[in-house]
């Protein structure tokens, strides 16, 4: 339990010019409307869809964009309220909220991206043996680890954050909380602290990382053999995966591994993978997806022939 003075933090990330504030409130919106309805849409699209839905890659679709939604709720409005009302400070149990759910769902997220890269090499690599390995059973299971580990992974940091003493200052540069500035910030010697959040949250994504590049070389491998055969849907949905792979992990190893030059960098690097991620994910997943908008197609003329349904009985 955290025994310090400290009651609050006061977010410096923001700009203080009322014009740049509209704009970035604008921006914020956007990206954070784009993200709930893009999300939303592939959730209803997988669930209505009976062939998507059975679907092992789909069922993990589903879930990233759950994940998505979630994570750009988590400091994205606090941050359009606060571009709206001149706000700038956050409760101490506000902090430990965002900094746990923020590690919780990205570490999740990781996890689930490299069991997605897992599931397409079985199809692609061993596809006999695919719809036995993939059932939905062991999926469910495989999914339930992922969010066990970003969870263990969240807690960790907490309690390495939560023990430490604030006595002041009590000023983050960023507009949320995150592990390296309120760990700054503690009135003691946190190298070890640091060292420790670093191997946690560097370290998983360095791995993860480096295990989704293993296993989409050996997928691109083997559809090299074959791309004349059935290479170029497979390549389409790899390209999918690696670019919200790059959108996602890139942004998190300049953020917890690499030492950043100054705190703009840290600081666009933050914005990109907690704003504007979640929205260009479903994005590129719709847009670069032959099977999703094919069944985007099928659900919106299912929708318009209920509705001419409906207004068939009423006149």
């Amino acid at each position: 339990m955290n025994a310090s003075g400290v009651t609050e933090f006061t977010f410096l990330g923001l700009p203080s010019s009322r014009p740049i504030q509209l704009l970035l409130f604008i921006l914020a919106s956007g990206c954070y409307i784009a993200s709930l309805l893009g999300n939303l849409l592939i959730v209803i699209t997988v669930c209505a869809d009976t062939r998507l839905h059975q679907s092992p890659m789909y069922f993990f679709l589903a879930n990233l964009s759950i994940i998505d939604t979630a994570l750009a709720s988590v400091a994205t409005p606090k941050m359009m309220v606060d571009l709206i009302h001149h706000g700038r400070a956050i409760p101490f149990a506000g902090c430990m909220t965002q900094l746990f759910f923020i590690h919780f769902l990205g570490g999740s997220e990781m996890l689930l991206l490299t069991l997605m890269a897992y599931d397409r090499y079985i199809a692609i690599c061993h596809p006999l043996t695919y719809t036995t390995t993939m059932n939905r059973f062991r999926c469910v299971r495989l999914l339930i680890s992922c969010w066990v580990g970003g969870l263990v992974h969240s807690v960790t940091q907490l309690v390495l954050i939560i023990r430490l003493p604030f006595c002041g200052p009590n000023e983050l540069d960023n507009f949320f909380c995150d592990v390296q500035q309120v760990v700054q910030l503690a009135c003691v010697d946190t190298y070890v602290t640091e060292i420790l959040m670093v191997a946690n949250s560097g370290l998983i994504s360095l791995v993860c990382f480096i295990i989704l590049l293993v296993s989409y070389g050996i997928i691109l491998a083997t559809l090299k053999d074959h791309f004349k055969e059935n290479g170029r849907k497979a390549l389409s949905t790899c390209s999918s995966h690696l670019t919200v792979v790059s959108l996602i992990f890139v942004p998190c190893l300049l953020v917890y591994l690499v030492p950043l030059p100054s705190s703009s960098v840290e600081k666009i690097a933050s914005t990109f993978y907690t704003v504007v991620t979640p929205a260009l994910n479903p994005i590129v997943y719709t847009l670069r997806n032959r099977e999703m908008k094919e069944a985007m197609g099928r659900l919106k003329n299912r929708c318009l022939f209920s509705h001419s349904s409906v207004q068939g009985e009423i006149v």
